[in-house]
């Protein structure tokens, strides 16, 4: 196993993160359109207030389609999608053709579903491509450290959004000791302290809660 470059290793990094911002985001963004059709025209406003997104959108149609599809929209699934490619195509070498063809596959679909009358159903393979990623990864990439990046990227990323879309503490329990795992067998530097402080916190069970902005603030500080 060769050593890794910094530069190489935020690829990595960014890239599970990335996707697993795709795929939680796309993931809630079902549940919540789903309300906004048939309960709550404005329920998206909660949406973006617990992921932090700048209330920007005029309405839900165009948030739907902004938040959607927006290249311009920084926070846009399109965006975060296109961020994943980008990553991706510089680890060509490191992931394989096979590996990195799910990743283009995830982005023509978010581009081919943008005048659709179904989203949900001409979405979903988004996340189908997704599960095919990460699949296709643990088969075809053979160096431990990269694999263990890219999950640790992927893990504290899903952390983030589960804490913040208030997810059952049992799954904010498991996505942090997968977190940790990974993290423990990555060869780059992290925080320590941040770590620790948020083992305290996580430990704390369903009082967690009580600690939400510095577990959140902590996450953001282990790198």
């Amino acid at each position: 196993m060769g050593i890794i470059s910094l530069e190489k290793a935020d690829h990595l990094f960014w890239l599970g993160r990335y996707t697993e911002r795709v795929f939680t985001t796309l993931n809630t963004f079902f549940t919540y359109y789903d309300k906004m059709l048939d309960i709550e025209d404005d329920v998206y406003k909660k949406f973006c207030e617990k992921l932090a997104i700048p209330m920007v959108y005029k309405d839900k149609e165009d948030f739907i389609r902004t938040y959607l599809f927006s290249e311009n929209d920084p926070n846009s699934v399109y965006s975060n999608m296109l961020r994943a490619f980008d990553n991706a195509v510089v680890l060509r070498d490191e992931l394989s053709s096979k590996t990195l063809s799910y990743i283009q596959m995830a982005l023509d679909c978010i581009e081919h579903a943008k005048d659709s009358q179904a989203l949900v159903y001409d979405l979903q393979p988004v996340i189908d491509d997704l599960f095919a990623f990460w699949g296709c990864l643990d088969d075809n990439v053979e160096d431990e450290e990269c694999r263990n990046i890219i999950k640790c990227g992927k893990y504290l990323e899903r952390l983030d959004l589960y804490m913040r879309l208030d997810y059952p503490y049992r799954q904010i329990e498991k996505e942090y000791n997968k977190f940790l795992n990974r993290l423990h067998k990555i060869r780059i530097g992290y925080n320590l302290s941040e770590v620790d402080k948020l083992s305290e916190i996580i430990n704390l069970g369903e009082d967690w809660k009580s600690r939400y902005y510095e577990a959140i603030n902590a996450l953001w500080r282990v790198f």
